[in-house]
């Protein structure tokens, strides 16, 4: 028999997710220094040590900047981060994930006229393979990481590179929470009929149309998947990779 294995959050990682939420939510404000690390770790009850693994996470994530003989600069992320921040602000704030919505929805209509416009046959063959998956998914997780395959393509379809970057930046931001986003997908056949309209208008080479089913689509996800999660209770539930 399979076993699952638990996941085990050490001291330094609880940190971490306690500085950062502090960070996220004005605690600490941008511009400012925090405290000595003396007194930094005395107020959250741990060693210097482990503070100074976690200080070395979060200024790698882009939170931080640590200058010998100055000390360590809360950063304004608005201002000098960039979208690999997102999947730590959605998993800290979900009114982050309205906005990447809304962002999927635009770029995503977008990408679908352009696949239907510069698809190659056997990407044609490769999107079709892929929706007989989101069909045979043998549960949400599967049917919901098939989905994200299908608009994978369909960024690859279009011939330029960008897109697929900023397809998976979109996905990145909402997959480690995905556990709390996987209404639409709980019915692999009508998930399979809602994303179908999408991947036919673009084998058929018909941009308008793609474009108006993408749209339709991406829209009607977006309204389940943010109901489900407005219903369900506190923040969404990080869900790694299975």
């Amino acid at each position: 028999m399979a076993v699952e294995s638990i996941l085990r959050r050490t001291v330094v990682d609880l940190l971490e997710a306690r500085l950062r939420d502090d960070i996220l939510s004005g605690t600490h404000e941008p511009g400012s220094l925090l405290p000595p690390e003396r007194e930094l770790a005395a107020g959250y009850g741990v060693t210097r040590t482990t503070l100074k693994h976690a200080l070395t996470r979060l200024e790698q994530a882009g939170l931080l900047s640590t200058r010998h003989g100055i000390g360590t600069r809360i950063l304004d992320y608005l201002r000098v981060g960039g979208a690999d921040l997102l999947p730590m602000l959605a998993a800290q704030d979900p009114t982050w994930l309205r906005e990447v919505f809304e962002v999927r929805r635009q770029i995503g209509t977008l990408i679908a006229g352009r696949a239907a416009d510069r698809r190659t046959e056997r990407q044609a063959r490769r999107l079709e393979h892929l929706l007989r998956q989101v069909a045979d998914g043998p549960d949400a997780d599967a049917v919901q990481l098939a989905d994200v395959e299908v608009h994978r393509e369909l960024a690859r379809a279009t011939g330029n590179r960008v897109y697929l970057l900023l397809t998976n930046t979109l996905f990145n931001a909402y997959l480690p929470v995905r556990a709390s986003l996987r209404a639409p997908f709980e019915d692999a056949a009508r998930a399979t009929d809602r994303l179908a309209p999408v991947v036919r208008a673009v084998v058929d080479r018909d941009g308008e149309e793609a474009r108006r089913a993408a749209e339709t689509y991406l829209a009607g996800t977006e309204k389940i998947m943010l109901g489900s999660l407005s219903g369900s209770r506190g923040r969404p539930t990080a869900d790694g990779p299975r």
